[in-house]
């Protein structure tokens, strides 16, 4: 499965999972701020699905 990621820390880019369904989750890249990422559509040619942020939480360091 690929879930588009769209706002947020982690804006454009693309997450390839397995193919069970992916029900989002918090997520970082690095040492950057984490965002909770939440399915809101499923493309059901391609099963691209999009994933939108919902919060952030800044990184402790």
């Amino acid at each position: 499965m690929i879930v588009q990621l769209l706002g947020g820390p982690l804006a454009g880019r693309v997450l390839a999972t397995t193919d069970v369904p992916w029900g989002g989750g918090w997520l970082t890249a690095g040492d950057g701020d984490w965002g909770l990422y939440v399915p809101v559509h499923r493309d059901p040619v391609t099963g691209i699905v999009l994933a939108e942020i919902r919060a952030t939480a800044p990184r402790r360091r």
